[in-house]
């Protein structure tokens, strides 16, 4: 007869009893463990003070700002906003065509970059994309994926009467190494 390498152990049967005394065990644990919770709120922060989220940022609102264009008698007009975020640090700046409320004629626009830094009680202007000594008119405005673009209508010599400008140009404008850089996209023609 041969020996079992392995002797014979007492616990490898199991009784009714072992059975009742490991769910004890085993519900005593669930139990205490339900106790013994992190405050949800602070679970995964450990070591910090959780602080409220911020409010997300407005646009800055162009009303009422000073512009660097001379319109004389004639008041400042906008013709047009648009609001986003350009240089990528989560608060919005403002887009905004700007002429003089002239009676006739096509007078210049001047296009121009706002912002207003968290507390400050105006919007101020950063940038400016089209001078209005330029002698251009903006027209299709839009602000996309971190992107200005305009129609640019112009005048090919002085010659030209100022109702009636003799050129198109389409123009983008993208923030990039902290300024911002004009493109003329493939599709810039003649009038």
């Amino acid at each position: 007869m041969q020996q079992s390498v392995v002797p014979e152990l007492a616990h490898t049967q199991t009784s009714p009893l072992q059975w009742v005394a490991t769910a004890t065990a085993i519900a005593g644990v669930v139990a205490l463990s339900s106790l013994v919770q992190p405050d949800p709120a602070r679970a995964a922060q450990h070591g910090t003070d959780p602080k409220p989220a911020a409010a997300p940022a407005t646009a800055p609102d162009p009303t009422g700002v000073d512009f660097p264009i001379v319109c004389g008698p004639a008041k400042v007009l906008v013709e047009k906003k648009a609001s986003g975020d350009l240089d990528g640090d989560g608060r919005p700046e403002t887009v905004a065509v700007v002429r003089c409320d002239a009676g006739s004629g096509t007078p210049p626009s001047g296009v121009y970059v706002l912002t207003q830094a968290e507390g400050a009680r105006e919007p101020r202007v950063v940038a400016t994309l089209i001078d209005p000594k330029d002698r251009l008119s903006v027209t299709d405005f839009a602000l996309r994926d971190g992107a200005v673009t305009a129609t640019l209508l112009g005048y090919s010599s002085a010659d030209v009467p100022s109702c009636c400008p003799d050129l198109r140009e389409n123009a983008k404008w993208q923030w990039k190494n902290g300024a911002f850089i004009r493109s003329t996209p493939s599709e810039a023609r003649g009038a």
